[in-house]
């Protein structure tokens, strides 16, 4: 059977959320939601059952679902019983698979317009297969976010090793510029104004480093930037080296990982500083951990950005900052096990991925009616 194409007004109603400050929040047995997901709790429901949440502002387009009663915030969009006639679950994977994040019309604000959410078109199946459909995806859902929640305690175990061995360490301690090179430059921020400019950017060459590449604490390829040979020459000085470790100084500050060996040569920017470790010392990938989560030195770091209109890491906090110095044998006792659970944790990522892509494969049959 042919279901008919239809465009999203004609199937529900986007309702206003309601403003509800943190303050007045009386942490009840109802869940407030925000455009990204629940922000806290309260005594009364704004919506009337299972409800579909839409960002409106902010994470506009994204979409979160509520098996029961909630309380939408003023920065959402909102579908109940009483805005759709569809299976509600169904038309929350719908919604997902839509687009609405690509819709944003504000200049100033990123925001969504219901309007234009309404003219999306599609197939709208029967009641019957809508049930179905959201059955199937419900059982497929709960495998990858089964999957997912495995992933998260796997790569969570550095961090309790760390802890177990370290977290109370009451030996020498040493700071940043104490366990860096001693040459000038072995802490360094990248190059600042016009040294370095987006429209230099080519497609091969020198790669430029920056805050995308140390998202999660992993050092991962995002945005591909390089400069060529002859505009290296005159910014070597900024040169990234395998090994080094990079942290995230602007922002989001404290993001830390270890340059890979694979990168021969690059360049960071102003928002990364670079440390080049003294290997006779200390490992990189300790005092990687260190920075990450050793409790003295997040403190270290959180006092000193404290009170900053907008948290930022200077040169002088950097090399102050203190962290456990065990012996090389002991740091590399903890890098050893690190590495191996980092190969242990490959095969499951790798199974993840496919899961997500499966996923995407069933959520894409259901909606062209081929399930």
């Amino acid at each position: 059977m042919t279901w008919p194409l239809v465009e999203l007004g004609e199937i529900c109603e986007f309702k206003y959320g309601k403003a509800l400050a943190a303050g007045q929040r009386d942490g009840g047995k109802y869940a407030v939601y925000g455009s990204n997901g629940p922000v806290g709790a309260h005594s009364k429901a704004l919506s009337d059952g299972p409800t579909i949440i839409i960002g409106r502002k902010g994470s506009f387009g994204e979409v979160a679902y509520s098996p029961e009663s909630c309380w939408p915030i003023d920065t959402t969009y909102y579908i109940d019983h009483s805005a759709s006639a569809a299976d509600l679950r169904w038309l929350s994977y719908r919604l997902s698979g839509l687009g609405l994040t690509g819709l944003n019309r504000a200049a100033a604000i990123p925001g969504l317009n219901r309007d234009d959410a309404y003219r999306q078109r599609l197939l709208l199946p029967p009641p019957e297969d809508q049930r179905r459909i959201a059955e199937i995806l419900d059982h497929a859902e709960r495998l990858r976010a089964n999957g997912r929640a495995v992933l998260t305690q796997q790569r969570d175990l550095p961090r309790a090793v760390f802890m177990d061995t370290f977290s109370r360490w009451n030996g020498p301690c040493a700071t940043i510029a104490e366990v860096a090179l001693p040459e000038k430059g072995s802490i360094r921020t990248g190059p600042f104004g016009s040294q370095l400019l987006h429209s230099e950017f080519v497609d091969q060459g020198i790669a430029v480093l920056g805050l995308d590449n140390v998202v999660g604490n992993e050092f991962t390829w995002a945005e591909r930037r390089y400069i060529t040979a002859e505009k290296y020459q005159a910014l070597r000085r900024y040169t990234v080296h395998p090994g080094d470790v990079l942290m995230s100084i602007m922002g989001t500050c404290g993001r830390c990982v270890v340059v890979p060996h694979d990168i021969e040569t690059a360049i960071n920017t102003k928002h990364i500083c670079a440390i080049t470790v003294d290997s006779g010392k200390a490992l990189p990938d300790f005092v990687r951990a260190a920075f990450l989560w050793h409790p003295t030195t997040r403190q270290f770091l959180a006092q000193m950005t404290k009170g900053s209109i907008m948290d930022g890491l200077n040169m002088g906090i950097i090399k102050a900052t203190p962290i456990p110095l065990p012996d090389l044998d002991a740091q590399r006792a903890f890098v050893d096990r690190v590495n191996v659970i980092d190969q242990r944790t490959r095969m499951p990522a790798e199974l993840q991925t496919k899961s997500e892509e499966l996923f995407a494969s069933i959520q894409a049959r259901a909606f062209r009616g081929e399930l």
